[in-house]
């Protein structure tokens, strides 16, 4: 059903949430209650100055009523109903039900985006146990205490007949290994406690960069004048609250002149000019625009209105680089899932990929992944060359053709015959 066709199950919703009798709305309307009775069963279109009256009667804007629920919560309901496999015939009927009852539709919709963030939570805390250093050298500290308290106190139960001095020194063993562990626990707790209570607190300089790209929106517009920014860069990097360490500054100066470098080979207003002539498919722009594909990648990725991820890898598989896009996760720790496009166009310098790909469990939401491979450096004698390779996560349509699902990590990867999963020892140290 089309959306302005649901003015009168809005008009009927909103009267019923106000507690008013139908005789009630229709005489303040100036109109019979049969002749509302039709509108509120959709029955008849309304508009003009009958409109006005209805909206005034009811106490809302009369565009609440012919526009209904805005556009991103009929997404989220669609997204719900998706991920919970409805039909198609029960897909298309979201946008009737957010305009008949609005109430249950912000409900829904705000249930299925905390499920959404309540598994992007454990999928990074499962990342994180698997591969944050600091946390599993902790958990190993208070595992190995925990098992010498236990043989200690094995040893105390089962041998009645110890010498005084013997039983002394495994008390005195209890009670500091006791100690160590209270100790360690208390240490998670805190290390674990630092991150929930400081959202905007990094742990590594990379997360300190990551934070800081994340807070100027990955645009950079005093960037885009095509002149030497050098000394602007460097002010840049310096008045960065997030930038604490000296790392975290030199991490970020190196993907500003990257950005620099850039815009000085295509601009993003002209990008804007070429997509409008040409589409958005990244091959055809660079060759419309003759402009490197990695570095046309990286300019997609900066224009806001495309909503796009970007990941870059260096040569030996580690992301060196990533612009988070809902939907996708790429770990923080840890090798990523080989099957991504990003490391076929790593081991296949001067071709370009592309595949549909989807992470099942994030529902279902399928991406066009380009990827392209770039020599960094001038190749030397006895020398293999320096090369990243650059992955574009475009949002595809749903339903539009297969999708190739691939993993977060090799841990994770949906493939169960897949060779690296089996395998994860060589594929850990890159691709």
């Amino acid at each position: 059903m089309a959306r302005e066709a649901l003015t009168g199950s809005r008009i009927r919703e909103r009267r019923v949430m106000a507690g008013m009798k139908q005789a009630d709305l229709a005489r303040l309307a100036g109109i019979s209650p049969s002749y509302l009775n039709l509108i509120e069963h959709n029955r008849r279109r309304i508009g003009g100055k009958l409109l006005l009256n209805i909206a005034g009667a009811l106490g809302v804007e009369a565009q609440a009523l012919t526009d209904g629920a805005e556009a991103a919560l009929i997404a989220t309901l669609r997204e719900a109903a998706d991920a919970a496999g409805l039909s198609g015939d029960e897909v298309t009927r979201a946008d009737e039900f957010a305009g008949r009852f609005p109430g249950w539709a912000d409900v829904l919709a705000g249930t299925a985006k905390r499920a959404t963030a309540l598994e992007q939570t454990v999928e990074a805390l499962n990342d994180r146990l698997a591969h944050d250093p600091h946390l599993a050298a902790s958990m190993h500290e208070l595992l190995s205490t925990a098992a010498a308290i236990r043989s200690t106190a094995a040893i105390l139960a089962e041998n009645e007949a110890l010498q005084p001095e013997w039983r002394n020194r495994f008390h005195a063993n209890i009670d500091e290994d006791s100690r160590r562990l209270s100790n360690s626990a208390e240490a998670i707790v805190a290390y674990l406690d630092a991150d929930a209570q400081a959202a905007d607190a990094a742990s590594s300089p990379q997360e300190e960069v990551e934070l800081y790209l994340s807070a100027q929106e990955f645009s950079f517009a005093a960037l885009e004048q095509g002149v030497d920014n050098t000394a602007l860069i460097d002010a840049m990097v310096q008045d960065a609250p997030q930038l604490t360490s000296q790392a975290s500054k030199y991490i970020a100066a190196m993907v500003l002149r990257q950005v620099d470098d850039d815009a000085k080979v295509l601009t993003l207003p002209d990008l804007r000019i070429a997509i409008a002539q040409v589409g958005t498919d990244p091959l055809m722009l660079a060759n419309h625009l003759r402009c490197p594909l990695a570095c046309l990648l990286r300019r997609m990725a900066a224009l806001p209105e495309l909503g796009a991820g970007l990941v870059v890898c260096d040569r030996s598989g580690t992301v060196i680089f990533r612009k988070s896009v809902e939907g996708f996760t790429v770990p923080r720790h840890g090798a990523c899932c080989p099957l991504w496009p990003l490391f076929a166009a790593l081991g296949q310098p001067g071709s370009v990929t592309h595949a549909r790909i989807t992470q099942p469990g994030r529902a279902d939401a399928p991406f066009d992944g380009f990827a392209a491979a770039e020599n960094i450096a001038n190749t030397g004698y006895n020398m293999a060359p320096l090369r990243q390779a650059v992955m574009l996560l475009l949002p595809a349509e749903a339903g539009v053709g297969p999708a190739v699902p691939v993993g977060s990590t090799c841990r994770v990867c949906p493939q169960e015959h897949c060779r690296a999963r089996r395998a994860p020892s060589v594929m850990s140290g890159g691709i």
